[in-house]
């Protein structure tokens, strides 16, 4: 099994991604004029008098009872949706169930629960939970959803509506919450109908135990398979709710990317989407732990907390019957950026039926659910982690520098697989790629370490992808991207997670990131983006049909890149992207 190396320095990235924000819309007098003018002659959410009165709230019937929402600017929001029953008791690590049905309707105007989470990364964190029940989603439409009486609409035939666009957040698997990404300025701009949801995390949602696998129903990845539990609420409802059923598209930044390359993997999810987005962090093979691995973690977890190693009933009704604070406690206490590896069994498995194989395989041997795919990385992706060591640890001084590349080469079981296969001097070789005399800090020489391997893994999967299925590779490049960091020592650039406030407006990366407003530049480049982001959508193709084509189709024999930026989104070369990130020496050195 080849494996790439460099599991810790990505394992951190993928960790490293926690948010806590919903903005509110700025709408001007004159787009509230001209969207009043719009809706009297097409469909959408009914809007209030031209005095400026409120509209009804909006009612949809689903198939578990009718539910209320609320309108925000032209925009119809559904929070808080149960998609699936609270996986307690009995039903936590199982296969998601559905809701309980009602019959009066539901108000569905605020935020569920988010997921059991402790905070692992404390100051970028979203905000702890020991809540389990959490299997909530929430939708953001400008589609027709209610009927002059007030009555629930009915749901429209497949085949027509809005497409819908289904996100998935992003925290390391371990972290976040839906409640961060507020959808209003995707479904304004579509128009498109966006949903975000919440899924099981860390130990709760990824854990393989002898005790509780094989057992008649599939295993291990509960937090993949509440996303699909999601898709098919999705499939079953979004008619209602203006949507088409049969045009959606999954994505998601950093862990949320890598769980939408699980779904295109996974043979759960055929069907059920039909294209797909990676933000940030490729799916390749350190992601996903082999079933004996994660089984013996989690025999190991077992034991620590007086299960036993048994795989009997008795272990199982013992595992299911812990606090979640003592769950939380073994994942990784507050504060501690690595639990012990021991009991860690956080990220995707490969448990035969939800993830039936590595990902290098799927995507090398074509069994994946073909689509077309967007891929792209941001054009400083480690200068994130350099952020986070500097405000919680202090500046990074050359001793460290060296310490981490050395530590992190040296062929270390990394918490998402076995040990990578390093040459003896490769912990050399990168640190005389990468010496410090080049670079005007050790944390900007550390963030280079980090950034192109990221990027050149990226590479990877366009190149296994491109032949296969329609692929639009990008770098996000703008390098003066507000940070909602307390301010550090060197420039962060385009650091990972800085597009997503180009998308979901404000978003702050944590309980208490800082929000800045984009400059005026920066707000075209955020039109841009939500553009193709909502014309991929709709169409295949973020460029659209019958338009100019200056996002060109990913070509193994004559690859180009979209570089997004507030000078100009234009194509570059791959040969341009392969010398940046130092590619060749990453193609040798990782041996994918």
């Amino acid at each position: 099994m080849k494996r790439s190396p460099g599991l810790e320095l990505r394992y951190q990235i993928l960790r490293s991604c926690s948010f806590k924000h919903r903005a509110k819309a700025r709408v001007a007098l004159l787009i509230v004029m001209s969207a009043v003018l719009a809706l009297a002659a097409a469909p959408g959410v009914a809007t209030a008098a031209d005095n400026g009165g409120e509209t009804s709230p909006p009612i949809v019937s689903t198939d578990s009872g009718p539910v209320q929402g609320l309108v925000k600017h032209g925009v119809a929001e559904f929070l808080g949706i149960p998609y699936a029953a609270p996986p307690v008791g009995q039903l936590r690590w199982m296969p998601p169930r559905p809701p309980q049905p009602w019959t009066q309707v539901r108000r569905a105007t605020s935020f569920a629960h988010n997921c059991a989470q402790n905070q692992e990364l404390g100051y970028f964190a979203g905000p702890s939970s020991t809540s389990e029940d959490c299997l909530y989603l929430s939708v953001f439409t400008t589609a027709p959803v209610t009927d002059h009486g007030g009555r629930a609409a009915r749901p429209a035939k497949h085949g027509h509506g809005y497409p819908v666009l289904v996100w998935i957040h992003g925290g390391g698997n371990f972290d976040g919450e839906s409640a961060d990404y507020d959808g209003t300025g995707l479904a304004k701009k579509g128009p498109t109908v966006v949903v975000t949801f919440d899924y099981r995390l860390g130990l709760l949602g990824f854990f393989a135990n002898p005790a509780l696998d094989r057992k008649g129903h599939p295993f291990g990845n509960y937090g993949i398979m509440d996303q699909q539990a999601a898709l098919q609420w999705v499939r079953r409802n979004i008619a209602a709710f203006g949507g088409d059923p049969n045009d959606v598209t999954l994505g998601g930044q950093s862990a949320g990317d890598i769980d939408t390359g699980a779904n295109v993997i996974s043979p759960g999810a055929a069907g059920l989407f039909q294209r797909a987005i990676f933000q940030s962090v490729a799916l390749l093979d350190p992601f996903i732990s082999p079933l004996p691995l994660a089984e013996s973690r989690g025999t190991a977890f077992s034991v620590a907390v007086g299960c036993g190693s048994g795989g009997d009933a008795a272990a199982a009704a013992c595992l299911r019957a812990l606090p979640v604070s003592k769950i939380l406690q073994l994942q990784g206490s507050p504060n501690q950026a690595f639990p012990n590896p021991a009991y860690f069994t956080t990220g995707l498995i490969v448990d035969g039926t939800v993830i039936p194989t590595l990902a290098t395989d799927a995507w090398s041997s074509g069994r994946f659910n073909h689509m077309p795919i967007m891929n792209g990385t941001t054009e400083d992706e480690g200068t994130f982690l350099a952020m986070i060591n500097e405000v919680l640890k202090g500046p990074l001084t050359a001793s460290q520098y060296t310490d981490m590349v050395t530590a992190t080469y040296s062929g270390a079981a990394g918490p998402g697989g076995g040990p990578p296969n390093y040459p003896a001097r490769t912990a050399r070789a990168v640190l005389d790629e990468y010496p410090l005399g080049k670079y005007a800090s050790p944390s900007l020489a550390w963030a280079a370490v980090i950034t192109d391997p990221l990027s050149c893994e990226a590479r990877y999967v366009n190149h296994l992808l491109g032949t296969k299925v329609p692929v639009y590779a990008y770098e996000f490049a703008d390098r003066d991207a507000p940070s909602y960091f307390p301010t550090v020592s060197f420039p962060t650039g385009a650091y990972h997670t800085a597009d997503i406030p180009y998308v979901f407006p404000l978003f702050h990366g944590g309980s208490r990131g800082i929000p800045h407003p984009l400059s005026p530049a920066q707000q075209v480049l955020a039109g841009q983006l939500k553009d193709f982001w909502t014309t991929f959508a709709r169409t295949g193709d973020p460029n659209g049909l019958g338009r100019n084509h200056p996002w060109p189709r990913y070509n193994p024999n004559n690859p180009l890149y979209l570089s997004e930026n507030t000078a100009r989104s234009a194509p570059v070369s791959e040969s341009q992207f392969y010398t940046a990130h130092k590619c060749n020496f990453w193609d040798r050195t990782l041996m994918y």
